[in-house]
């Protein structure tokens, strides 16, 4: 591979270094910061020497090209660039500096939320649970006593997340806007104390009002299920507290900063803050309930077909509020199945192009992506594929907007908030005919239109028809890589549990676009050699390996963590040095990780997996050196 001829490529079509804000690099990619977004050919980006995929996340044009060539490539681009090599905390800055001050308003939300999603994603399923186990015994389909120990347990569980939700986005929110997180989560729970009336239980009317100071009353109730008051009022906090941090001596500021920033903001939410925000979200929710119930399910077919078009944008990551308010208001969610269909669509549209093409590179990118937004997971296939070829996505979107207007048609709703895609019908256990069809619905309109109108394959073709000769290079190549016999096995570099790479929750390991492989949570921070060979790549939070065997591994510590730069990891290996199974490579230290806000499970990606025939893993927990998974040729 050429790599200033890759570089070059790169840098023409982001609109040249006059275009350049920031670079540098991960393990896998290169992380852009671009001044004029409208500037960068992305699709002509694809086509780059080397690239394996381009999408935007957090600000950044992010350029994947996999381990042992993203640092020469990125070595080439800045000499061309002429720009100096910045860290990945100036790119982090530069990316948020750059955004509007809606991209910055949908992006605190989003890093608010997504921390808590997992428990209201487990309050959802199990309340999807016992709903349907209720209407099983209520109709008598089961024989089975909703008295006993297990079930009135879990019934006590399942609402438990919502019902001290603004304890958790108190904390979360305090950490975002940096403040102390414990401090916001007092805040959240002076909003659902238990001397106030439980917001559940007004429809019978409001027990207490407070005067304040003889000039106006608030009504003394909970804020259970509320987000906007809970937001604003944590936001205050924070501000007070960062005031009080600059203006208070030392020697006292453990003392009144707490203090005052607790009572102050208590105040103000229970007198200011929360009944004026809980007036704002109730109108907010009613508003959009109003649309997506319009007669024919009108509103929701719009709504359901632009769903993707603010994934684009990044305006999906405030949809959690409608959902929680949703789910405050009328018991349900009926924004859920809307950006469930919109997901589906979106993966069928994608599976389309994976199977009417002939392009080997196209189809390793689009199968996987189709299946990971089937999970929910729809970055890859959108930006991967859908967006690429611009037809699948508007294919998908009408087909998102189909099944969007089923759904709201037959009233489905779901219990909980954060999965969507096959999963999702998990939070429609109450329902989960209609998910199916609605499900049906999505996929088949978008596969079909864009099956007969939305791709066309461009596989360069001879006269007859068949796919066109290789050249001599490309042959020879082939010969090269040809597969030896017999099967590889691969050792756990990690001790702990092995899970599948979509367990990691980043589109870009789960839909595989690096290589195929799996993912070790670690017991323990060591990381050794599962296999001798020389280190090709070593960076703070990655190492990679050339085999001696003939595979390229790829071992990732951690999700995201290219932002510690190195920190709480020690290297005991370098660049070229040769290494013998077992060897250890890396210590990183787990507790300091997750206490940074990062998740430390590890992929091990095959990144040369295309060279063979298959890739199948050993999946539960693991000791070090034993068969993590079996490199099929």
């Amino acid at each position: 591979m050429d790599y200033g001829k890759a570089a070059a490529g790169v840098l023409e079509q982001i609109g040249g270094k006059e275009n350049l804000v920031s670079a540098a690099h991960c393990a896998t990619r290169l992380r852009l910061v671009i001044a004029d977004n409208s500037k960068c050919n992305k699709k002509a980006l694809e086509d780059v020497e080397g690239v394996k995929g381009v999408f935007e996340a957090s600000g950044q044009l992010q350029i994947i090209f996999g381990t042992g060539v993203v640092n020469k490539v990125y070595d080439a681009f800045i000499a061309q660039a002429g720009v100096q090599a910045a860290s990945k905390e100036d790119v982090k800055a530069a990316a948020a500096q750059k955004g509007n001050p809606i991209q910055r308003f949908v992006k605190t939300l989003g890093d608010i939320f997504v921390p808590i999603i997992p428990a209201i994603v487990a309050s959802g399923f199990l309340m999807g649970i016992m709903e349907s186990l209720n209407f099983l015994i209520n109709n008598g389909y089961i024989n089975l006593s909703n008295e006993s120990t297990l079930f009135v347990l879990a019934n006590l569980f399942s609402n438990t997340a919502y019902t001290f939700l603004p304890i958790l986005i108190g904390f979360s929110g305090a950490k975002v806007f940096g403040g102390n997180p414990f401090l916001g989560a007092v805040i959240g729970m002076i909003m659902v104390h238990p001397n106030l009336q439980n917001a559940w239980t007004t429809s019978g009317g409001i027990e207490n009002y407070l005067d304040v100071f003889g000039l106006w009353q608030v009504p003394m109730v909970g804020y259970q299920g509320h987000v906007i008051s809970v937001i604003i009022a944590v936001f205050v906090m924070a501000v007070i507290e960062k005031w009080l941090h600059k203006h208070v001596p030392a020697m006292l500021d453990l003392f009144i900063t707490p203090l005052v920033s607790v009572f102050v903001t208590g105040f103000l939410t229970l007198t200011i803050i929360g009944p004026v925000f809980n007036v704002v979200e109730t109108g907010i929710i009613s508003g959009i309930q109003a649309l997506i119930s319009l007669p024919f399910g009108i509103g929701s077919l719009v709504m359901g077909a632009l769903y993707a078009p603010t994934v684009v944008t990044g305006i999906h990551h405030m949809y959690t509020i409608i959902d929680l308010g949703q789910l405050q208001e009328f018991g349900y969610t009926y924004w859920l199945p809307l950006a469930s269909a919109a997901n589906i669509a979106q993966g069928a549209a994608a599976l389309a192009v994976a199977l009417k093409t002939r392009n080997s590179k196209l189809k390793s990118m689009a199968l996987p992506s189709s299946l990971s937004a089937f999970m929910g997971i729809t970055e890859p296939a959108i930006f991967g594929v859908n967006m690429r070829f611009f037809r699948p996505f508007i294919c998908a979107c009408i087909g998102g907007g189909c099944g969007a207007m089923f759904a709201s048609i037959t009233g489905l709703g779901a219990t909980g908030t954060g999965v969507t895609g096959i999963f999702g019908i998990l939070l429609c256990l109450n329902a989960p005919v209609k998910y199916i069809i609605m499900f049906l619905i999505s996929a088949g309109v978008a596969f079909i239109l864009t099956w007969l109108f939305g791709y066309k394959d461009t596989e360069p073709e001879t006269a007859n028809g068949a796919p066109a000769p290789q050249s001599e290079p490309e042959i020879k190549k082939a010969e090269i890589k040809a597969p030896q016999t017999g099967d590889i096995t691969v050792a756990s570099p990690l001790a702990g549990k092995a899970v599948s790479l979509k367990d990691t929750g980043d589109e870009t390991f789960a839909a595989e676009v690096l290589g195929k492989g799996f993912a070790v949570d670690p017991a323990e921070g060591r990381v050794v050699a599962p296999c001798a060979g020389t280190v090709s790549t070593l960076m703070g939070h990655a190492v990679g390996l050339e085999c001696d065997n003939g595979l390229e591994l790829l071992i990732h510590i951690g999700i995201d963590t290219v932002q510690l730069n190195g920190k709480h990891y020690t290297p005991h290996v370098q660049e070229g040095q040769h290494v013998a199974s077992g060897d250890l490579l890396m210590e990183f230290d787990i507790p300091a990780i997750q206490k940074a806000g990062y998740r430390t499970i590890t992929p091990v990606i095959v990144t040369n997996s295309e060279d063979f025939a298959d890739v199948t893993g050993n999946l539960g927990d693991i000791r070090a050196m034993d068969c993590l998974m079996t490199v099929k040729r």
